[in-house]
This record gives C-alpha cells, structure tokens and sequence, in this order.
C-alpha cells in the first residue's frame, strides 16, 4: 500500500520524521518496505497483511498514526446536498443476488462536464501510481485510495430501462470490460446489469458500454458490499485482479459504504460540477452492529507475561475506536470474579473478534519493545487425546513398514470420486464453488486420492510408492432428515500383495487396541476392489475398515501400471479401542510345545473362523494359533476341498507342561472342529 505523505498529513498532525513513522509503523503491524520522494512529496510503502483490510486507504492508515503519534484524527465530512428531482423518480434498483451482494447503493448527478482533473488530485493519485484518466473517474480512484472503499460510475444514459438489477450472471454470458477484452462469466459470478444487459462484473470491474466518457453528462454512482468469496473467485477465474477485487476480497468497511458515496459526489460536483439528485437508493441489509467482546485483564498477564494498567488498556482500545459496553454479553458464560470489559470492536476492524485479539491489540500499540525478553511466560501443556495417541501407533508402525505419510486435498475432482468409497453409496456433498481448479466434491475416501499420488510418483519413475494419509472423510446423509458427517480415517496404499497389508492392518490392531478385543474378518464386494479380495474387519462389533486389492477397471482408470493393495480404517473406531497404557505380557520360565495340524476342510471355511473356533475350544494353556499353508489336491480330497496347515503353541506360566496334558488340549480342538467345520485331521 503506497501512503503519498501531503495525502496523510490532510487527516493527522505529521510532527515527525517520515522514517522515524515508518519504523513506528513496523513495530505496530504495518511493515515498511520503502521510502521514496516522489516529485515534491514522500511516499511509504507499506506491507498491508490481508487482515488489516481497514488499512488499504489513507484514511485507515491516518487512523494507526493518529494512535501512535496521540494525535487527532480529522476525517471530511462528505456533507453533500441533493438539489435535482428525487432519484427514486429517475431509476429502480433490484437485487436478485443478496449472496453476492448484501447490500448495493445508487446516487445520481445530472449535467457533469467530464474532462481533466485539477493538478492537486493528478499529482496525489499520480505519487501512489495511478494515472489520471478523466475528473469522474479520478474521483472514485481518489475515494477508494482513500478509504479502502471501492466505488463505480456508469454513464446513466447507457443504462437501459432506468433499472439496475443485482444478479448472477446468465451461463455463457459475456461482457467486454473497459480493458476492452471479452470474457465470458459463469452463474457463480456477480452482475450488475440494465433491464436488458449486463454492464459490470460486481466487485470486479466494469463494462465498456457503460463507461464514462467525454460525451457522458448523467452519472450513476455505485457503491455496494459484494461478498469476498464470489469477487475473490471471478477475479482468480477471469485473470482480471483489480485495486477494487483486491479491496473487496479484504471486507471494506460496510459503515463507510454510505459515506464513501458522499464523498465521490462530492469530489465528482467540485471537479466536474452537476447537481446531485435528492436522495438515496439503498438496497440490501443494513449494517450488523458488533456484538461486545469479553476481555479478562488479568489474561494480559498470561499472555505478554506483564502487567498493564487498566486506564491504559482503555485508552489504547478507545484510540484504536473501539467502545464499551455494560453488563454481561450474550457469549460470556463464566461465573467468577475476574474483572473485565466488554469491547465492541469498529465497524472497520473484522479482525477482532476473540478476546486474545484485543490483547495483540494492546500488546502492539503499548509496544513490544516494552515488554521484557526475559519475561516468564506461563506456558501449559496441552493433554494429549485418545485420538493423538492412537495417531501416533498407526505413525509409528507404517513408518516401520517403510510406508511414507501424504497430503492430499480434502476437496477432489469428479474423476477421482467417481471411484467410489467403501463406506457409502451416496452421491458427494459439493462445494458452492470449486475450492481448487475443477475440484468442488468432499471425498468421501482416501484411497483414489491416494491413488493418485501413487500415480504421480509412478510418472516420476517411482514405480512402487507406498503411501499412507490420515485425514477427514465428509460422508452424506443416508436420509434426508439427517446431517452429513465426518469421520477421521487411515488410507494406505501399498505393493500388490494382500497379505502384507493385511498384516500391516493387523500389526496396528496389535499396537492400537487391547489384546481382549474382538476382530472379525468378513468377506465383501466393492467396486473398487478386485472381486473375492476386499474383507472388512470389526473390532468389538464397530466395523474398523476395509483392505483388499484393486480391481483391474480402478487400476486402468487411474494408469497404474502394478497392481496395488489398499486399505483405509476409521481412527475414531480405532480410538474407541485404545489401551492408551500397554503393559508387558508376563514372560514364562518354562518351555513351550508346538503341535503341527493338517486338517482337510470345505473351501468356503475362512481362516479367521477357524483360528478363532481353536482358540474358544483349548483352555489357558494355548498361547497361539499360527497360519501355516494353504494347499489343494482334488485327487486326494476331492472337489472344493483344501488343506489347511497350522500350528498350536502351548506354554504355561507356572509349570513345565506334559505331553498328556497338551494332548488333551488338541483332543478338544480336534473334536470341536470336527463338529464345528466337519474338518478331518489327516494322519
């Protein structure tokens, strides 16, 4: 932000060196980038961050001297007279879009003589870079650098209808702007348009048709509050950033709406002359007033580490405009005796809306430099959560497995979404507007996000990318009475085979969850996943996730050229699980004895139901259940028949077992599965 210093001194008492306020600036928020003399007069640049909006005009700038330098702020009073017809005789104003434009303003001034600006508005917009291009337009350039509020004039008599009518522009719509280029807008854009065309890009830019000219006489004179999010989004779109997106993206201040109005027209009747319509159109919400913020003294303390007198911090908070109100507010709930003041925060000031701010505030005009470096600031852990630890043994064991941690966008493109997700078969919520380039869905999987990360490394020539992400997942509603909801999940994506990301599944179950949970594995089908390898696992009956291989159509539709394993849980399933203090099986002095099984069972029988049928039928004494091999001989055992190898570790904690004892464990695992799966033990 350019500040001309003969353009300052209009609204505060300069006594100081230009460098010396420029460092006292820095020190307060607005950093100095440079110092120029332009012709006769000084320019600042100062770096505006993009929460200091109020500060992109003079005036708000005039306001941090006049606080820092304890000097008076004059700011004009823009008093100006209407003495033609009454303007609502003359031109209607309707607003279709009050989204986009919550509130929209028209004043007229009948017979201007357009031509040059006097030499003292030429010289000060020309100290901040802008050229002088006619006395009306210089007028609204000049109120816009001066308050941060920016404005626009059409030619009236190019207003078809006598009508303005606030909209969303038509699909495949086009306007040439007075850069005189064409663009075509969207239904997500703002228009201003006549009763048969559009004449501006809201917030943006204005049209050629409309513009003002030599031959103009009539005048209308725009100021509105467009929405940041809608100007923010066609400026980026269009690749047509103006001072006035740039302002509008940044919330002016909607209390100055009306006087920057005023003050246009009044700049606009001394250089170009007319007479200014009686009257106002002013359509749209009128302006919130700020709800009053709870602000504990005693949290300058545990803040800054210092103490600051209570006159003090009132002076600085009235200097910087803000007000006091009486009594409890709506948003303060405590029951204690701390002592407080209620701060309504300016009009001008959107930043400050957390007590935390008041105290930056003060902090920063008391000054920094003020508070000690060796000051003791109380600092308090913050506890860790469930769902940090739990956080933190999925971490730790994919990092052992060699598996790399990615960062994907929460909103995706249709492409990626169109792979599906394993836990609804509901269609995508969807952003009002794309957040990124052609992304507007909120994912409702990882795993093809993922996928595509797995893709960009492959096209890289890293072909065997193993990747995990833990991230939010944004899920419909199954009905239409109910709310969408989010759930926190683990996606990975590893090399083709199932067993190692099962068992990597597995290893974070063991490293998360108490020994005494249940899992149960069951088979599934999903689009996503190769037919017969996706099974969904339950920990105490809360299904956990999925993991399986993908299909053949998801791998050619997102060009990986190997087959890939995935799998994708629920944290929030998983923290519900959590042992967060593990302790140390005790350990058995005595030796263990293994027994190797081969049973011959029906192909249908999975392993998990099996392992879990030997655990429930042994007693105490069965340490484990160990998978061996799978193997098929259909001359041997016939059709839809498998043998299934396995070994039973038993072990006690206090004595040396005997071979009867252990055998009569195995009798009651033998008869158990005989009954249970009709298994028969080859010899």
């Amino acid at each position: 932000m350019l500040i001309c210093w003969e353009w300052l001194a209009q609204y505060v008492k300069l006594d100081i060196d230009p460098e010396a306020l420029a460092t006292r600036f820095a020190m307060t928020g607005l950093n100095h980038e440079s110092t120029e003399k332009v012709g006769n007069d000084i320019v600042i640049d100062l770096e505006v961050t993009s929460n200091r909006g109020d500060c992109l005009g003079h005036i708000g700038v005039a306001r941090e001297a006049s606080v820092i330098l304890g000097s008076d702020l004059h700011i004009p009073e823009a008093a100006v007279l209407g003495t033609g017809q009454p303007i609502a005789e003359q031109l209607s104003v309707v607003n279709d879009f009050p989204s986009g434009c919550s509130r929209y303003t028209a004043r007229v001034i009948r017979g201007v003589k357009v031509g040059p600006s006097p030499e003292w508005l030429v010289r000060r917009l020309a100290a901040i870079g802008i050229a002088s291009i006619n006395n009306v337009v210089d007028a609204t350039n000049y109120v816009m650098m001066e308050c941060g509020q920016p404005l626009h004039a059409f030619d009236l008599k190019q207003v078809h209808g006598n009508k303005i009518i606030v909209r969303a522009a038509h699909a495949k719509e086009t306007l040439r702007a007075i850069d005189h280029r064409t663009y075509e807008l969207d239904p997500q854009m703002i228009v201003i348009a006549d009763a048969e065309r559009a004449l501006a890009i809201g917030g943006v830019m204005g049209g050629a048709e409309s513009e003002v000219s030599e031959s103009t006489t009539d005048l209308l004179i725009e100021a509105a509050a467009f929405a940041p999010l809608a100007v923010r989004r066609a400026a980026r779109l269009l690749k047509l950033q103006s001072p006035s997106s740039f302002r509008f993206e940044r919330r002016p201040d909607p209390a100055g709406l009306d006087w920057a109005s005023r003050r246009c027209c009044e700049l606009i009747l001394q250089t170009a002359g007319g007479a200014l319509c009686e009257g106002v159109i002013d359509v749209g919400l009128p302006t919130e007033p700020r709800e009053a913020i709870p602000f504990r003294l005693l949290q300058i303390e545990r803040v800054l580490g210092i103490q600051i007198a209570k006159p003090e911090v009132q002076r600085i908070l009235l200097a910087l405009g803000c007000t006091f109100s009486q009594g409890i507010v709506p948003q303060d709930t405590e029951k204690d005796l701390t002592e407080k003041l209620y701060v309504v925060p300016p009009s001008w000031r959107a930043d400050l809306s957390r007590e935390v701010d008041l105290i930056e505030e003060v902090a920063r005009i008391y000054g920094y430099e003020r508070i000690p470096e060796n000051v003791a600031v109380p600092l308090q852990v913050a506890e860790v959560r469930p769902k940090d630890l739990t956080q933190v043994r999925v971490r730790r064991v994919l990092s052992a497995y060699g598996i790399d941690e990615a960062m994907t966008a929460s909103v995706v493109a249709e492409n990626l979404e169109k792979l599906g997700s394993p836990w609804t078969a509901q269609p995508s919520l969807e952003t009002e507007t794309p957040l990124l380039v052609g992304a507007r869905l909120l994912r409702r999987s990882l795993l093809p996000s993922l996928l595509a990360s797995r893709y960009n490394n492959q096209s890289q020539a890293i072909r065997n990318a193993q990747l995990y992400e833990i991230a939010n997942l944004y899920l419909p509603a199954a009905a239409a009475t109910d709310l969408p909801s989010h759930m926190s999940a683990l996606g990975i994506v590893t090399q083709g085979e199932l067993q190692f990301i099962k068992g990597i599944v597995e290893a974070i179950i063991f490293e998360v969850a108490a020994k005494s949970c249940s899992v149960v594995w069951q088979t599934c089908e999903h689009s996503l996943f190769a037919a017969g390898s996706l099974q969904q696992v339950a920990v105490d009956g809360k299904l956990l996730g999925f993991v399986g291989l993908i299909s053949r159509p998801a791998q050619d539709a997102m060009s990986l050229d190997q087959p890939v394993a995935l799998a994708e849980l629920s944290i929030d399933v998983l923290t519900s699980a959590l042992q967060e203090v593990r302790r140390a099986d005790r350990v058995s002095l005595f030796p263990a004895m293994t027994r190797d099984l081969n049973f011959v069972v029906d192909e249908p029988i999975q392993w998990s139901e099996f392992s879990t049928v030997c655990k429930s039928a042994a007693g105490p004494l069965l340490q484990e259940v160990c998978y061996q091999e799978t193997y098929r001989d259909t001359k041997k055992d016939g059709t839809g028949k498998k043998r299934l190898l396995l070994s039973l570790h038993f072990q006690s904690l206090d004595r040396t077992l005997t071979s009867n004892e252990v055998d009569a464990e195995v009798a009651k695992i033998l008869a158990a599965c005989a009954q249970r799966f009709d298994a028969k033990l080859l010899a």
